[in-house]
């Protein structure tokens, strides 16, 4: 998880901590009729079984009339027998009824709605019985077609149409700036098909308008103004409106998606640059101001691409009102970041990057969301999103609350939420934060302090099955996507399908690694020696899982220091300490991910409210640190042996682990094709090996591909010239070995010359 540990909520900065437990009753007794935009109101007490309360069935029968929508651009006709459903579903479902005709199963399909004394809001609906279904099943994955607001015609008029999820509500409305924030001018109609949802059109509203629920609970008099939980916009922080909003957009990046579809099922590098947009690069002159996405897309994808990763992650876009939670506090879960621009200016990001070669990954928080009270907890006046129980919905490590996996409507919330990200903005990539969180039930626990599943252990059975059905419907929907898990336990089988019992993620991070190795690299050269077994230790695992090897931003915060900061030694040792860190990571098998500001040497912890540390390029070293990972980058492209089997064990072979005493170890990488295998050599000292004997698999001429130590650099420029010839005389239990200079402090590549 990389979300700080703060006590304020994530609505504003500096707010007072939100109190754990639940809230007052009323003092007035009433909900008030009117009130003020942002007005607050208070929580009345809600037992367990009070959330629990079925909503009664709707009575009144009124065939809905035939609406056009704007969905993906295009204009449509929508009906109240319009489904959701893939045409497999539908074919399934008919076969299911036997040889009925379509138009007996359209009429069965008509959805009965709750009439309301609101003559502003008039009758529509996009959901048909069959959305319903799913959505009660936990298996509708694009509510975001339906819940929401939408753009469309209705009657011969243009106008929204609003439906929200509020099963325990006596009364919804829509108040915005449209009708004066009025809390009682437009009410909403009740579905009375038991699915809690309240829906209806609005005449004369267009995208645009900012606008909430006001939300009166069947409970404790309770009332409150909540964000649309579906909206795809949201108001500039600190205002927490909802905006209407279409999603149109010409992308220009088919290239890019059919080139990621051909070679889906190949192994190829990733090389994955994790940023978070507002701190990556600011502009001083302007009140220290982060740039937009449309600014971020005339720079950073010429930088990504010259620097020659392969991938972006960007830490949480969905919208959080409150920076410091670097965006792990997610309140609008299918709005970006207005902060930084529109919708559609996201997009241009994204389309820029695919257009200049550059995968995508989002960060994706389905762990935990906050207390604000515009957003999620306590939705409809009881615990809805949530677990009621604080042993299970409760999260104590950052202060907000844990969705509640095992009801249905929730699943097709989540489920619906990610997939909109790869749908809608051509995502690559999800990265799940805070796995473990999820699994374990006990986590961050003390004992009494959780509640045990059916058969008493501490697994998170219905988190278990979220993450499994989460992975199938990403691998059905969008194959040529992946999947990556931030998890950091023990836990089997986190990579493996889900169809052989796993969690179904394409990659895990490989954080016992990350720990180990800086761990290592933090001792005093001279200590090494003692501890050869924590740099080492990494390969006795490293193919359990399909791993990536992260420095990512959880290192360099909380005090942490910067990884330049942890390297020990004078200013050249802590650079070239730093130098062989990024050469060792990338000749080990994995995945790689480095944090902005790293590939410059950063020399402070990054900070949210600035900007990484570009002067320091100014400085022959820090130039020199990125120079070494640009050209890290490239070799990392270019020699398949060093991702061709990176995932499997065929990929890789030690040639020696146990020179303990000089503190060096070498191993080689390997593809397919014998004539692409590299000989890696580690010295993780400062002492100068003029004579390095090591055996070979192969007779004849090995060149050096690469030298951390090169002067370009910022190393001492110590090389091997010319290519090195092997001699017949067996060692480390091959038939040939050669003798090579290792640099101080290096990490040096060979391949065999052909």
């Amino acid at each position: 998880m990389g979300s700080p540990v703060t006590g304020a909520t994530s609505g504003e900065e500096g707010a007072k901590p939100a109190k754990r437990g639940r809230p007052k009753k009323s003092e007035t007794g009433a909900a008030p009729q009117t009130a003020s935009r942002g007005s607050k109101t208070n929580k009345p007490e809600v037992s367990v079984e009070d959330s629990e309360v079925v909503v009664p069935v709707a009575g009144n029968d009124t065939v809905q009339e035939n609406i056009v929508v704007k969905t993906k651009g295009t204009d449509r006709t929508a009906t109240a027998t319009e489904t959701s459903a893939t045409s497999a579903a539908q074919e399934q479902i008919s076969a299911g009824n036997g040889n009925q005709s379509t138009a007996a199963q359209t009429r069965e399909e008509e959805t009965i709605t709750e009439e309301t004394s609101s003559p502003a809001v008039q009758y529509a609906s996009l959901l048909s019985e069959f959305d319903i279904y799913l959505f009660k099943e936990g298996r509708h994955y694009n509510l975001y077609d339906k819940l929401g607001s939408h753009s469309m015609e209705h009657g011969g008029k243009q106008g929204t149409y609003f439906a929200v999820w509020a099963p325990n509500a006596e009364q919804v409305s829509v108040m915005g700036d449209f009708n004066g924030w009025s809390r009682d001018s437009h009410k909403l109609n009740l579905r009375g098909d038991e699915s809690g949802i309240w829906e209806g059109f609005v005449a004369d509203v267009s995208a645009g308008v900012m606008y909430k629920y006001h939300i009166k609970s069947r409970y404790n008099l309770y009332h409150v103004e909540k964000s649309d939980p579906f909206a795809f916009s949201r108001e500039r922080p600190p205002q927490t409106a909802s905006v209407v909003s279409d999603l149109n957009y010409d992308w220009q990046d088919q290239q890019w998606l059919d080139r990621r579809k051909s070679i889906a099922d190949q192994a190829q590098p990733y090389s994955v640059y994790e940023l978070h947009l507002g701190s990556w690069r600011r502009k001083p002159e302007e009140d220290n101001r982060s740039l937009t996405y449309r600014e971020l897309a005339e720079e950073l994808p010429a930088y990504v691409k010259d620097m020659g990763f392969t991938h972006i992650e960007l830490m949480p876009i969905m919208f959080h009102p409150f920076n410091g939670s670097w965006g792990y506090q997610v309140t609008g879960y299918f709005a970006p970041a207005s902060t930084f621009g529109s919708p559609q200016d996201l997009m241009y990001l994204i389309d820029v990057l695919h257009q200049h070669d550059i995968g995508v990954i989002l960060d994706w928080v389905p762990s935990h969301f906050p207390s604000d009270e515009h957003g999620l907890a306590y939705f409809d006046g009881t615990h809805l999103f949530e677990h009621a129980d604080p042993r299970k919905g409760y999260h104590p490590d950052w202060n907000s609350y844990i969705f509640n996996y095992g009801r249905n409507e929730v699943r097709s919330f989540l489920i619906s939420n990610a997939l909109f990200w790869l749908d809608k903005y051509h995502a690559d990539g999800l990265r799940v934060d805070a796995v473990a969180s999820m699994l374990y039930l006990d986590y961050s626990r003390k004992e009494g302090e959780w509640i045990p599943n059916e058969y008493g252990g501490r697994e998170n059975l219905e988190a278990i099955s979220l993450l499994k059905d989460f992975n199938h419907a990403v691998r059905e929907r969008f194959p040529d996507v992946k999947t990556i898990a931030e998890e950091s336990t023990a836990w089997p089988g986190v990579t493996a399908p889900v169809e052989h019992g796993g969690l179904g993620f394409d990659m895990k991070w490989m954080m016992g690694w990350m720990h180990d190795t800086l761990d290592y690299f933090s001792k005093d050269p001279v200590y090494r020696r003692y501890h050869q077994g924590e740099i080492t230790f990494s390969m006795m695992y490293a193919f359990s899982e399909k791993f990536m090897l992260p420095l990512s931003h959880d290192e360099i915060v909380h005090g942490k220091g910067s990884l330049l900061q942890k390297m020990p030694g004078d200013e050249w040792q802590r650079f070239a300490n730093l130098r062989t860190l990024y050469a060792y990571m990338y000749a080990h098998p994995g995945g790689k991910l480095l944090f902005m500001g790293a590939e410059i040497g950063q020399s402070s912890e990054w900070n949210h409210d600035s900007s990484v540390e570009w002067h320091l390029l100014q400085y022959g070293y820090h130039h020199g640190i990125q120079e070494v990972l640009r050209e890290l980058n490239a070799i990392y492209k270019q020699e398949p042996a060093l991702y061709a089997h990176s995932f499997s064990p065929e990929g890789f072979e030690w040639i020696d682990y146990n020179d303990a005493h000089n503190s060096v170890m070498s191993f080689l990488r390997k593809s397919d094709n014998p004539d692409d295998t590299l000989l890696v050599a580690c010295n993780f000292t400062p002492a100068m090996h003029d004579h390095y004997r090591l055996g070979v698999p192969q007779a004849g001429e090995w060149v050096q591909v690469f030298n951390s130590d090169d002067n370009r650099y910022g190393g001492s420029d110590q090389h091997n010239s010319g290519p090195i010839s092997t001699v017949d005389e067996p060692l480390h239990g091959r038939d040939y070995s050669l003798t090579l200079k290792l640099p101080p402090l290096s990490v040096v590549f060979f391949k065999i010359q052909r």
